[in-house]
């Protein structure tokens, strides 16, 4: 047993209250693995190897589109993804400033410049409206952030997209195999890419990625660029001929073929994983407090992260406290042994690398994603495990407990402001 504080005392917090570990790694896993291995045939370059192609077109087959190339992470996946749309130097693109850095990175590296939009206060996606207002006569591209595994307002930002001739490069790393509309994540745009991370709902053991299109040509492009712009033969003799400046951003054969029997558990997982967090949200949807995720009647959610927003109103607090709320709710949270965090303590435009005059960028007001920042916490992870459903009971409880506790809460947010306005 731990001791905690919590509410200026103490409790015991009972052990094991941690998530089931993930990924769930089964026989299957390791003899994929122990395949490789034993095959001596670790890459895309192995004449004979099998498992990269074959997780591409499983891949590919899963989310309807004809070609999906493997890569080593999202963020790579992000930047062939891009290059192969024609991004380059100079070039805007409109990222949605509440995502994971990785999104503007991919395109910092492309010697692109990007441009921060707002989002959207209900799903945390591009605002299709603060897309337009964002546009230039330099903007080639848009990167629709399928952000915590709920798709983005496609239909809205391809319209605009069409308009203006504008690539469309889903980021999915958070969205795998998810519906909108009919469709899955992945073929809702020109190009998009995933990540494998270990971490995500489809993971590989450690880092890799996947960029899908219906389209042959980019398709080839994305292959030319994964591994120094050559164009690999299905058999025979290298030619080591490099045809355009690309990357060493291969994956291995361990990685696919571990994610390859991961894929085959990915929609029960998902079936299960949407159970759960729905009875989840049903049980703690009585507490006014909250602000919990919401799923539109037209998509699916991937449910790869929990975000909820607290209302300072509800705890008879200014909106003014909103950030020194979430700080004592998160404390009084983790004292219950729940692993509540911030994720993304600052919308895109305000990371160091570009308001200390780094990476050139172009940013609009963003008042919708300052705001979520300041109100909003997370659960990363507790959720993904498939039988993960008595663990989000306990949350609910610990949830609960805060909640009748709020005028305590309201105490601790109070001085924490008071606090925060002498540091600053």
């Amino acid at each position: 047993m731990s001791r905690l504080a919590v509410l200026g005392g103490t409790r015991t917090v009972p052990e094991g209250t941690t998530a089931p570990r993930w990924p769930v790694v089964t026989d299957a896993e390791r003899a994929a693995v122990l395949g490789v291995v034993d095959s001596g045939r670790f890459t895309v370059a192995a004449s004979g190897e099998q498992e990269i192609p074959a997780l591409e077109r499983e891949w590919a087959d899963r989310v309807g589109v004809g070609h999906c190339v493997a890569v080593a992470n999202g963020t790579v996946g992000l930047s062939i993804a891009l290059a192969a749309a024609g991004v380059g130097p100079g070039d805007e693109v409109i990222v949605p400033a509440l995502s994971f850095v990785g999104t503007a990175l991919a395109v910092v590296h492309l010697g692109a410049v990007p441009v921060f939009a707002d989002v959207d206060p209900v799903s945390f996606n591009l605002d299709p409206g603060a897309l337009r207002a964002a546009l230039s006569d330099r903007t080639t591209a848009v990167v629709p952030v399928h952000l915590h595994g709920l798709p983005a307002d496609m239909d809205e930002i391809g319209a605009v997209a069409v308009r203006r001739r504008l690539a469309v490069v889903e980021d999915a790393a958070q969205a795998h195999g998810v519906a909108y509309r009919g469709r899955c994540t992945g073929s809702l745009g020109d190009l998009a890419a995933f990540s494998l991370n270990a971490s995500k709902n489809l993971p590989t053991c450690g880092e890799g990625g996947l960029v899908t299109t219906d389209d042959a040509r980019l398709a080839g492009r994305a292959a030319l660029l994964r591994q120094f712009g050559e164009r690999l033969p299905a058999r025979g003799e290298r030619p080591y001929r490099s045809e355009v400046a690309g990357w060493n951003g291969k994956i291995n054969a361990i990685q696919a073929a571990f994610t390859r029997a991961q894929l085959a558990h990915l929609d029960e997982w998902a079936l299960a994983r949407d159970r759960n967090v729905r009875a989840f949200l049903d049980r703690i949807a009585a507490i006014p407090g909250l602000v919990a995720p919401t799923v539109p009647g037209d998509r699916e959610h991937g449910w790869h992260i929990l975000r909820f927003r607290l209302r300072p109103a509800a705890f008879d607090l200014p909106e003014a406290t909103a950030g020194a709320l979430r700080t004592a709710f998160c404390r009084v949270l983790r004292g219950e042994g729940v692993p509540a965090s911030r994720y993304q303590s600052m919308p895109l435009s305000r990371q160091p690398l570009f308001a200390d005059g780094g990476p050139a960028c172009r940013r609009t007001d963003v008042p919708v994603t300052e705001a979520v920042v300041a109100d909003s916490f997370v659960l990363q992870r507790v959720h993904l495990h498939p039988d993960a459903g008595s663990l989000l009971d306990r949350v609910a409880d610990a949830l609960e407990k805060v909640w009748e506790h709020r005028a305590t809460l309201a105490v601790l947010a109070r001085a924490q402001h008071r606090g925060d306005r002498v540091a600053a």
